[in-house]
């Protein structure tokens, strides 16, 4: 029988092509290597570069802990950064440069993570109007639930939709508060020109809870609950070289 040249050349182009596909997407369902490594398309750079190679973040860069966070959590974030619900030079590109599989091994590698170790609460009456008070007792007063309400106790985090706050720094959080607030127009003053209403960075919160209530938080109010969470998460964890096989 003849056979046609060209019906082998295409067989072998066509297992070429099978074997490509299969290698990207075993690559693509490896959250440690995309963690390390970065993802296929060059633009999602290794996430370790900025969340540390441990996963537990870089406070002095306002970069969070994503390490024991819900995989749920994680992969709703990165979804939302990709549909511009959550605002962020950096996160942005890296996040559209990651197809579904490696959103989904990113969250899952960074789930199965230690979680952060939290300090046990004090239990004296805390100070009104400190951070303790806000995040344990809220300000009822202005509508302002307390943070554990949402978070859980000691802010351990309650979900998928309610991430622990404790061991995040003191940083990240002021500045995620800030991302849900919208600034007014201001009016021109003496010295200065009129200023420009600025909508929130952040549009993810279930029911815009978040939005109310960080629009209602003085900046004062804002740094003291940031830092009181940040108190509470032990940043003396001994680093888990189990978690990370470095290829």
């Amino acid at each position: 029988m003849f056979t046609s040249p060209a019906r082998p050349l295409a067989l072998i182009l066509c297992l070429s092509a099978s074997l490509l596909t299969l290698s990207l997407q075993a690559r693509a369902a490896d959250g440690e290597a995309i963690i390390q490594k970065g993802g296929a398309n060059p633009a999602a750079m290794p996430c370790m570069s900025c969340h540390g190679a441990d996963g537990k973040g870089m406070a002095a860069g306002g970069f969070p802990r994503l390490a024991g966070l819900p995989e749920a959590y994680i992969a709703k974030q990165l979804a939302d950064f990709k549909a511009g619900r959550r605002q962020n030079p950096l996160m942005q590109p890296i996040s559209q440069a990651l197809d579904d599989a490696e959103v989904a091994a990113v969250a899952k590698a960074y789930a199965a993570l230690p979680r952060v170790q939290v300090k046990a609460g004090t239990l004296e009456r805390p100070r009104e109007g400190s951070g303790a008070w806000l995040a344990l007792r809220g300000a009822w007063d202005r509508n302002i639930p307390e943070c554990t309400l949402c978070h859980g106790p000691s802010g351990v985090g309650v979900g998928d939709a309610f991430p622990p706050l404790a061991g995040q720094s003191a940083e990240y959080i002021e500045a995620q508060l800030r991302a849900w607030r919208a600034s007014p127009a201001g009016p021109a003053g003496r010295k200065g020109k009129a200023l420009a209403a600025v909508p929130p960075t952040r549009r993810n919160d279930p029911n815009g809870l978040m939005q109310h209530i960080a629009a209602d938080l003085s900046e004062a109010e804002i740094k003291a609950v940031s830092a009181y969470f940040a108190g509470l998460g032990e940043t003396t964890e001994p680093f888990d070289a189990s978690q990370h096989r470095l290829r």
